[in-house]
């Protein structure tokens, strides 16, 4: 596999993945059809964020680590939302209809928790931040001429 990874390319189509399981699980489908591909996309999309997750630890230098940091969380938050929703009782995935839902959404969501905890553990909101210039304004003042 490819050793740089796009992060925001592939946190898009995660999104995106999560947004069809949303439509899917809104309409009125057969759930014995879709059901078993349905948790492979969540086991996916989770194996995924975990694999991002692991890239974006291992690297401390990356330019919009914050930025990076906060897509990641944000795909975590959506995939949560996602399984809030099935493990509800008025999704057709709902553990009331398919007994290993329960067992299924609470590895995912147990495996979520644990990436988010890592991420918000391993840096600092860009809000909490405190940025030095660059460029001093004596030294801009100066490459500006207006000395």
């Amino acid at each position: 596999m490819n050793k740089r990874i796009n992060f925001e390319d592939t946190i898009f189509i995660l999104n995106v993945r999560i947004k069809m399981i949303r439509d899917l699980i809104r309409l009125d489908t057969e759930p014995s059809i879709f059901y078993r591909q349905t948790m492979s996309d969540l086991e996916f999309i989770s194996s995924c964020l975990d694999m991002l997750s692991d890239r974006f630890l291992d690297n401390l230098k990356f330019l919009d680590r914050e930025i990076e940091a906060d897509n990641i969380l944000d795909a975590e938050w959506q995939l949560n939302q996602i399984i809030n929703e099935i493990s509800g009782g008025a999704s057709p995935f709902a553990p009331a209809f398919f007994p290993d839902t329960a067992a299924l959404t609470g590895k995912i969501r147990k495996d979520s928790q644990k990436r988010q905890k890592q991420i918000e553990e391993s840096y600092e909101p860009a809000e909490h931040l405190t940025t030095e210039p660059v460029v001093s304004n004596a030294e801009l003042n100066g490459l500006l001429g207006s000395m």
